[in-house]
């Protein structure tokens, strides 16, 4: 074997070989791509192509580019590393909210085969605490400017198909955890639905898929926020925002916005929070959505709360009660069904939990409880049962604390969700002043498991 044959890219061989282009035809539609996103000194020729299948490896950014001009000649997502170039993903990529529906769809289906391929280096990826505001500025620009299109809904098969996967993955997200229905979910769109992105389209046709993909790239947020992974949920929920807006369903990015505002909250930016909270309010004066706006004003006062606003919480928690009551389920779409009691009265019970306020906590969290038990909502129930739980403690009653706790546990081992693993460990931060008492020692022994698991 000559030393030639030895450090041929065998990666880059065999997409080369496989595309049926040549050398020159490659390199032209590099070129090409480079100026599409105003990189005039990018001008690889054929002699450029020999080397990097000899196995030189182009200096940045060829390899992204190579990498995409193969993903459209293919159809599909071709990562740099499918390639031989060795180069992790780029993880800063689907942070960015692009005005180029393309490059969207390149962000998107890199970050969706990263997810599938390379989860570990993924899930390492950070959370940038500033990455949302931007993008939520941008959508809200835009929602101002759109006004309603009339016309039915478009019906067509490919789109409906999509649009019934996510109901059914929804549902596994919502009973299960995310962590149960998320490698499965990847897999679907990386294998059929970010491949129609590519496709020719009628506008019409465009837009419908885009808010399809918009509701499944959201789902894979959720589900990553769900398990603790923060970084590669931000980069999902930026990208499905991007989508929703391309789609031109307003009341669809205002619940993505939700999705951010919770998230950044969580992470500790309340005030960031917030306002993504209230740019998704903003972007709705145009349309009417009441479950998205109850989600939103709930989502503020959680904001509010850890800021230590309690007038503001209980406002908003107002506002977020007399959106809820008029709700129509049969006028909300499908992403908006577990917008309900159970879920809304655990949020507020979140709020008047970290404002200390046990008895309006206790309140809530039992009706939030109510409803999850009768719709086998484990995870939702595990949520709330541990509210309930921190609220006994800040009233001093360490015996129903105990009780309310053990079924936080029982629950949250019926459901892959690290959110529910995190509810627990907040229980054993705040039992700490209890001491050595019986009970604890119970409770923390019961728990190892959860928190192991």
């Amino acid at each position: 074997m000559s030393e030639d044959e030895r450090d041929r890219n065998e990666g880059l061989t065999d997409a080369f070989e496989r595309s049926g282009m040549s050398q020159g035809d490659l390199a032209r539609r590099v070129t090409a791509r480079a100026r599409r996103f105003g990189l005039r000194h990018v001008n690889p020729d054929a002699s450029s192509v020999r080397r990097w299948l000899q196995g030189t490896k182009p200096r940045d950014p060829l390899p992204r580019l190579i990498a995409d001009v193969f993903s459209e000649r293919f159809g599909h997502r071709v990562t740099t590393y499918d390639l031989g170039f060795g180069s992790p993903p780029d993880l800063d990529r689907p942070l960015t909210y692009s005005p180029s529906f393309t490059e969207t769809v390149e962000s998107v289906t890199e970050l969706g085969r990263a997810d599938m391929d390379r989860r570990k280096f993924l899930a390492a990826a950070p959370f940038a605490a500033a990455a949302g505001v931007g993008p939520s500025r941008d959508w809200l620009l835009t929602a101002l400017d759109q006004e309603p299109k009339p016309g039915p809904r478009v019906r067509l098969e490919d789109v409906t198909e999509v649009r019934n996967m996510f109901a059914r993955f929804q549902e596994i997200d919502v009973m299960q955890g995310g962590g149960s229905g998320r490698l499965l979910l990847t897999k679907y769109m990386n294998a059929h639905v970010y491949p129609l992105l590519r496709r020719t389209h009628a506008e019409d046709v465009r837009r419908a898929l885009c808010g399809a993909a918009a509701e499944q790239t959201y789902l894979l947020g959720w589900m990553a926020f769900d398990s603790g992974e923060h970084g590669t949920a931000q980069r999902y929920l930026i990208q499905a925002l991007r989508l929703a807006e391309e789609s031109e369903d307003v009341r669809l990015g205002a619940h993505v916005l939700a999705g951010m505002a919770d998230q950044t909250t969580v992470l500790g930016n309340p005030a960031e929070g917030r306002k993504i909270a209230q740019a998704g309010r903003q972007g709705l004066r145009g349309s009417d959505s009441p479950a998205c706006l109850a989600d939103l004003w709930a989502l503020e006062a959680r904001a509010l709360a850890a800021l230590g606003d309690s007038v503001g919480t209980a406002r908003a928690i107002a506002s977020s009660e007399r959106e809820f009551a008029r709700v129509d389920r049969d006028a909300e779409p499908e992403w908006a069904r577990f917008i309900d009691g159970a879920y809304l009265h655990g949020e507020y019970a979140t709020a008047f939990r970290d404002l200390g306020q046990a008895a309006p906590c206790a309140e809530h969290a039992r009706r939030s409880i109510g409803y999850a038990r009768t719709q086998n909502r484990a995870r939702r129930g595990a949520m709330s049962h541990a509210i309930l739980t921190v609220s006994h403690l800040d009233g001093g009653d360490l015996e129903s604390a105990h009780s309310t706790g053990l079924r936080t546990l029982e629950l949250a081992r019926q459901v892959k969700s690290s959110r529910c693993t995190d509810a627990v460990r907040d229980v054993q931060r705040r039992l700490i002043p209890f001491g050595r008492h019986p009970l604890v020692a119970d409770f923390n022994e019961r728990a190892r498991s959860v928190v192991a698991a």
